[in-house]
């Protein structure tokens, strides 16, 4: 590592004001942001925890029945607070990473980051999801820009998110053993007015939703309805660990499992 200073804000207020340093960056669980910064990959002078500020995590719903997310709030708070009114979305909180992972890792710092292979922002995706900034809410549609590319400007931070509940929702994921990252995982989230598929871990620019499927779900919600149905493999991620061509494959085969879970 290089060597930095650490401030701990325990306001959002003076956690932006910190950010305002030069070249100052946000820590919040660390887990994709420490390994980087061992691999010396990133050289910040200032981590600006935001750890210690209790207005950005816990769970609760809003007026429009909306479950509220704090940023700060771990994987397993998630899995454990939201288990109730948005089962989907706890499920997936409960089969991120390892249980280290789960109680450091927060859902503001993977939204803020946008892994392409993160599990959260397909549930952010899917449900039509808004994510809270210091200055503003971004819909979820308007949030994500590519790999590891957002709507955030320098210095913003993930406050909060607000999932909408559908009707039914379910996520599949296809574990990469090694790194417990999806390989592939298809979240299918079905409301009154259609449904919303998110795939992460395939594309190389990041999360996004297969609208062919939605069109076809939103008629007829079946796993048969996707058969037939595929995406073009040139532009998935290729890897050891699979081809483009095998993780477009795995996309309709994940879509039809999470359709079929719900049927």
């Amino acid at each position: 590592m290089y060597d930095f200073d650490v401030e701990k804000p325990t306001s959002i207020a003076d956690a932006v004001k910190a950010l305002g340093r030069e070249e100052a960056q946000p820590l919040s669980g660390g887990q994709t942001l420490i390994p980087t910064l061992k691999a010396r990959l990133a050289m910040p002078s200032v981590l600006v925890s935001l750890k210690g500020i209790a207005e950005m995590r816990g769970v609760c719903l809003d007026d429009d029945g909306r479950v509220c997310i704090g940023g700060g709030t771990v994987h397993a708070t998630v899995a454990k607070e939201v288990a109730t009114h948005y089962p989907a979305l706890a499920g997936l909180a409960a089969r991120i990473g390892d249980p280290a992972v789960r109680n450091r890792g927060t859902i503001g710092g993977s939204v803020a980051n946008n892994d392409p292979s993160a599990c959260y922002p397909s549930a952010v995706l899917a449900s039509g999801a808004t994510v809270v900034t210091n200055a503003r809410e971004i819909a979820a549609d308007d949030f994500f820009q590519g790999m590891f590319a957002t709507a955030l400007d320098e210095g913003e931070i993930v406050t909060e998110v607000k999932f909408p509940v559908p009707e039914k929702a379910h996520y599949e994921k296809f574990i990469q053993p090694a790194s417990r990252f999806p390989l592939v995982a298809v979240f299918v989230a079905k409301f009154a007015d259609g449904v919303r598929v998110a795939v992460t871990g395939a594309s190389e620019d990041g999360v996004f939703r297969w609208t062919e499927a939605e069109t076809a779900l939103s008629a007829n919600f079946s796993a048969e309805a996707v058969s037939g149905l595929s995406v073009d493999g040139s532009s998935m991620i290729s890897d050891l660990h699979g081809s483009g061509d095998y993780r477009a494959h795995l996309v309709g085969v994940m879509t039809k499992r999470a359709v079929a879970a719900l049927a």
